[in-house]
């Protein structure tokens, strides 16, 4: 079913809570930049068929959620963070599995990094915990300003080799198709304040070489945003952590490779809900 609440600072926020209460632990399931939680869908329905209980939310600024206003607004990785503890909170859960992708990932560790006693697991996709570069915020600060000015079509068919891997472009139409409709009604403000606020993001390697709880780590063998060789080094960071790398897929596995990324998540809740114990999220 779909839900909506609103933050303490106003801002409407809508999610998906999909599937009962059961053996495997809640998961919720952060959308990256710039899309919005029906990314997610084909993990939602791999995840509820065994048993899951799913919650996916639209961040602040993006898909049903409210936008953030204003040409100069910044959300910090931190008040997505907050939103998740919110909904938690909402939906009466104390910990839960939180997975995310680029930068639902980040988003993912630093929620990690707020709050640990709510954390159960974490799945980590095609991200980086690596603070932003000098260069690095430059260039989200001026894309941020482009945005603004032009609107997301030009960028979304300029990233779109990027996001997917560029033979799934043309092999997978249908997803090509959805990436660039997510991509391309995304709010401008939504994505140009996350944008500003991504570029000010923390280190994260120091809180996660300290996680005690399972992690899995996931990228995409053509991934050129987050190549193998960043996930190889994120996963080393990382005591006990699982990798899986995902033949045939570039930044966005769940969607290129959905048979492959869902079964190593199923694999992954499965054990976690095994060491945890049921009702311990």
């Amino acid at each position: 079913m779909s839900g909506r609440f609103t933050a303490a600072d106003g801002t409407l926020l809508v999610y998906d809570d999909l599937g009962p209460a059961g053996e495997l632990p809640p998961v919720v399931l952060v959308h990256g930049h710039p899309f919005n939680r029906s990314m997610w869908q084909p993990q939602t329905a791999a995840l509820v068929t065994a048993g899951c209980r799913v919650i996916v939310p639209d961040l602040r600024g993006y898909g049903d959620s409210g936008v953030v206003p204003g040409d100069t607004g910044r959300t910090l990785l931190a008040d997505f963070a907050d939103d998740i503890a919110a909904l938690l909170d909402h939906l009466g859960l104390a910990r839960a599995v939180v997975g995310g992708v680029s930068m639902g990932g980040q988003i993912a560790m630093e929620f990690h990094r707020a709050y640990p006693g709510r954390v159960a697991a974490l799945v980590l996709a095609d991200t980086s915990p690596v603070a932003e570069t000098e260069d690095g915020k430059a260039f989200r600060n001026r894309l941020a300003d482009r945005l603004l000015a032009e609107g997301m079509g030009g960028y979304a068919d300029e990233v779109i080799d990027k996001m997917l891997a560029p033979y799934n472009v043309t092999g997978l139409p249908d997803v090509a198709a959805r990436v660039l409709g997510m991509m391309r009604t995304t709010a401008p403000e939504g994505a140009a304040a996350a944008l500003r606020g991504r570029a000010e993001r923390p280190d994260y390697r120091e809180s996660l070489a300290g996680a005690g709880v399972p992690v899995l780590v996931v990228v995409g063998a053509d991934d050129v945003y987050t190549p193998v060789a960043e996930a190889r080094v994120l996963h080393g960071l990382i005591p006990g952590a699982e990798l899986v790398v995902v033949e045939g897929a570039g930044h966005l596995p769940g969607l290129e490779r959905p048979e492959v990324f869902n079964g190593a998540m199923v694999r992954f809740l499965t054990g976690v809900g095994s060491a945890s114990g049921p009702g311990s999220a």
